[in-house]
């Protein structure tokens, strides 16, 4: 693994933390779509990477399954992983911060952006 790509995967692992930390949202939301286009992942490969970076204890199975199938990358899944913390525990701290309406529009406007790019993207 290059270094430029372990950088790419911090900040990925940094970004979905702190969105997750902020607005309750991070690997379908974030990781996936993240994967897919700096990575060019398939949907499957992303889908399984974003849940392994998760898996103890939640998704474990769900991220074997997709592993079984050769559809997840461990090395990414890990580098995404250990920087995540550090992104939920700032994004949490944001959170909290900020007002609850302003929270609430931010969600909605990160998932009308997360659509539109999956429905209009390539």
């Amino acid at each position: 693994m290059s270094i430029s790509t372990l950088l790419i995967l911090v900040l990925i692992g940094l970004l979905a933390g702190f969105v997750s930390g902020l607005l309750g949202i991070g690997g379908g939301v974030v990781i996936v779509p993240l994967m897919m286009l700096i990575f060019g992942s398939s949907q499957l490969e992303a889908q399984g990477t974003s849940l392994a970076v998760l898996a103890v204890p939640v998704t474990f199975l769900a991220a074997y399954g997709y592993y079984t199938e050769g559809y997840l990358n461990w090395k990414y899944a890990l580098a995404i992983a250990v920087t995540f913390v550090i992104g939920g525990y700032l994004g949490s701290k944001l959170a909290i911060s900020i007002p609850k309406e302003l929270l609430k529009k931010i969600f909605a406007i990160a998932l009308i952006i997360v659509a539109i790019k999956m429905l209009f993207g390539k």
